[in-house]
């Protein structure tokens, strides 16, 4: 494995597994590769967003797509030291999860520019192509002056 595939690998890992927020949420790192990464997230009795319904809260899904979204963008920029953050985040919805199961988003960063970074996610449950949301959103690139 080249060096360039063990830096991604381990930024990938610190993003998806490593961060308080994606910490308390169980997110499991699932695959990175130049501008794209997965994460997944399992479902647990206390990220349910209703108890009738026994489906992953929307904010947990929201978390994972913008979490996800992020590791793409890392993943197309990790070529240089660099910090980021969310600039838009557009979430369209089209169903719920399926009771007690857990969640996968992929992403994309299709086009990254000296500042933005621009991304496309989906997140799904039991099948891909029977999509919960996708995403559409910008990161902030910020490197270091040289």
């Amino acid at each position: 494995m080249s060096g360039g595939s063990n830096i991604l690998n381990e930024l990938a890992e610190r993003m998806a597994n490593a961060t308080p927020h994606s910490e308390a949420l169980g997110f499991r790192f699932i695959s990175v590769s130049p501008g794209r990464g997965s994460i997944a997230v399992g479902w647990r009795e206390d990220l349910v967003g209703d108890p009738d319904t026994q489906v992953i809260a929307g904010g947990v899904v929201t978390s994972l797509l913008d979490h996800t979204c992020g590791l793409a963008m890392a993943a197309a920029a990790a070529d240089q030291p660099f910090s980021t953050a969310t600039l838009d985040l557009r979430i369209d919805y089209m169903r719920p999860a399926a009771p007690r199961v857990g969640v996968t988003a992929e992403a994309h960063c299709y086009k990254l520019t000296r500042t933005i970074g621009f991304v496309r996610a989906e997140a799904w449950d039991v099948e891909r192509s029977d999509l919960i949301a996708t995403a559409q959103a910008a990161f902030v690139l910020n490197r270091p002056r040289t």
